[in-house]
């Protein structure tokens, strides 16, 4: 097995990603040939999860494209986050894999125990928070600024609820959101689609419920029932399968979703989705250990990378003018003209926020220990990739 790795920004594969969090040392690899390497895929659920689709389908599409055969690819499925998923780990690394991904947050303490036991062999891992602390010449974290795609769709519903009070359909723009867990990745997302659909409808609240589940498809449909009973008029989620837009359709609820145009499952209720585009990534990982480049420690793609998408805006469903509008606020985004966390946006117990010491460098007490406010807006993910934003902001109830 060849040595793998290093570290750091890998500016010449890839110059537009932001490459989050402090990083400061660099390690390189010896390289391994397309025709010997071998890559594995850790996923926390299969292609019934809306979540883990994405994934599995990102890494297919970047093998591919990269020439590998299917024996060079292993993919392992269901995996939950426990000891399971350094086992997984452990028998893909003694399967000959130079290269190992998992997909889900608590898969990282036991890729980083893989890492340790195995340091010949690149462990990469999405969501997580560790890498730019854990000090390891062989793990990564990524994820995406997908609050941009949240801030995107959230402009969608936005001027949905306007043209539904135009039409007199409703009398209140109360939306709802089913969340999987009050997890900062979660309210992160939550919290820039409700900052989107309140820059287009000022007078927006949202009550959001957890599931306390990453992938339940019967209480994400309840939980959407439940939101939509108490007078939510537009659910969103953080929830990985069909069950939140299948109570919309058959509620006649507009319904924003995460990961996959839904339009299918909701052909009168579907108006947009948001998505991480993983292929890039996976691209990235595998060439830097072919050609023995650097890996970028804590890799975070945005709408400028093509890695935070916009999809299946249902022209049937969206207000007239959407489009003519994402397209202009998306420019704003990437600009920066926009500021997704505009602290004078929003308040917190009535108050704007001048300054916020967050739990950027994970420990197990999750000790704040970031400012992260500075220039008139919170910095999500620009002092590591995962989010870090655990704000309740006013507007927003947690029911």
């Amino acid at each position: 097995m060849k040595k793998l790795l290093a570290l750091l920004c890998a500016a010449g594969m890839l110059l537009s990603v932001t490459a989050c969090g402090n990083n400061e040392e660099e390690t390189t690899n010896e390289g391994a040939s397309s025709s010997d390497i071998k890559v594995g895929f850790i996923f926390l659920h299969d292609e019934n999860s809306t979540y883990d689709k994405n994934f599995i389908d990102a890494a297919t599409a970047a093998t591919e494209a990269l020439g590998l055969t299917s024996d060079q690819v292993m993919f392992k499925t269901n995996i939950p986050e426990g000891e399971e998923c350094y086992n997984a780990a452990a028998e893909l690394a003694d399967a000959g894999c130079d290269l190992v991904f998992a997909d889900s947050f608590g898969h990282e303490d036991f890729m980083i125990q893989a890492a340790k036991e195995f340091p010949e062999v690149t462990f990469c891992h999405a969501t997580g928070t560790k890498a730019h602390t854990e000090g390891l010449s062989n793990y990564y974290n990524a994820f995406a600024s997908i609050y941009e795609g949240r801030y995107l769709a959230g402009v969608a519903a936005g001027l949905k609820l306007n043209e539904m009070l135009a039409n007199g359909e409703i009398t209140e723009p109360k939306m709802g959101y089913v969340g999987a867990f009050p997890y900062a990745e979660v309210k992160s997302g939550l919290t820039s689609f409700f900052l989107g659909a309140r820059s287009m409808c000022p007078d927006v609240t949202m009550d959001v419920k957890y599931t306390n589940s990453w992938f339940d498809i019967a209480a994400e449909k309840e939980t959407a029932n439940a939101l939509i009973a108490d007078g939510c008029v537009l659910i969103s989620q953080h929830a990985d399968s069909e069950g939140a837009p299948k109570a919309c359709e058959e509620a006649g609820v507009p319904n924003v979703a995460y990961n996959l145009d839904t339009r299918s499952w909701g052909p009168n209720t579907a108006l947009i989705s948001s998505k991480i585009n993983w292929e890039p990534y996976f691209e990235h990982i595998i060439k830097a250990t072919m050609d023995g480049t650097p890996i970028t420690q804590d890799y975070c793609g945005g709408l400028k990378d093509d890695v935070v998408q916009i999809l299946g805006l249902n022209e049937a469903v969206a207000a007239e003018g959407t489009q003519e509008k994402l397209d202009e606020v998306k420019a704003k985004l990437i600009s920066g003209e926009i500021k997704v966390f505009d602290t004078s946006t929003f308040t917190v117990n009535g108050e704007h926020l001048t300054e916020y010491m967050a739990d950027v460098d994970t420990d197990p007490d999750f000790t704040p220990d970031t400012q992260v406010i500075s220039d008139g807006y919170f910095h999500e993910s620009e002092m590591r990739s995962a989010p870090y934003f655990d704000l309740d902001i006013d507007g927003i109830t947690t029911k």
